[in-house]
């Protein structure tokens, strides 16, 4: 069918995911811990682990089985206080972290693979349980369940999209050699303020209500 059919829902779909993005939620403060502490090309990866992660929750919503696991107790619990629990350990480690970032943006002290900040990222999303929620929401009260897998799809992508630039200038944004130099200054102090965000953000997850 021509995509011309769709342009209400897509416009619908892409309008939310900008606004999904940009909401403040642990996604922001783990992209900004990394870009902070670890360095722009790390919260880079963050950000397209973000944008990677989404593609679990568009599979499991075409599949039908993001219904069943808001319904599922067992199940929305097992992913929330996994999720809580990995964003409290991150918090934690905040408040241990060492070293100081170059102006160029680059940690000199702390090294985290590509990988690593790719896999925080990644687990930081598919664990978060509201972003569960926010796909079940979407894929039953704004894409019509007649709509075709292939236009699906392009939602997903437009989602995928819409998270990876967002992180990538906010990763970009806070590790800009002006921000790093007042970061050097006031560190200690920034490292306990983003631990105990990512703490409450933990807390906040694991108490998160699966109606």
């Amino acid at each position: 069918m021509d995509i011309v059919n769709y342009l209400p829902e897509l416009l619908s779909v892409t309008v939310i995911a900008i606004f999904m993005a940009i909401s403040p939620g642990a996604d922001f403060v783990v992209i900004t811990r990394n870009s902070m502490f670890h360095g722009r090309q790390s919260g880079l990866y963050s950000a397209l682990g973000i944008g990677l992660a989404i593609w679990i929750h568009v599979a499991y919503s075409i599949a039908g089985l993001a219904i069943i696991i808001s319904k599922s107790i067992v199940l929305f619990s097992l992913i929330k206080y996994l999720g809580a629990a990995y964003l409290i350990y991150i918090g934690y480690k905040t408040f241990t972290s060492k070293g100081k970032l170059n102006t160029d943006g680059e940690n000199k002290d702390i090294k985290l693979s590509r990988f690593g900040a790719l896999k925080l990222g990644f687990i930081t999303n598919a664990l978060n349980p509201k972003t569960t929620l926010f796909f079940l929401s979407l894929f039953t009260q704004v894409v019509n369940p007649s709509t075709p897998v292939w236009v699906q799809l392009l939602y997903g992508l437009i989602i995928c999209l819409a998270h990876i630039v967002w992180f990538s200038i906010v990763s970009l944004f806070f590790s800009h050699p002006a921000l790093v130099n007042k970061f050097n200054m006031h560190k200690q102090k920034i490292e306990k303020v983003v631990g105990s965000v990512l703490i409450g953000f933990g807390v906040k997850v694991a108490i998160t209500s699966h109606s």
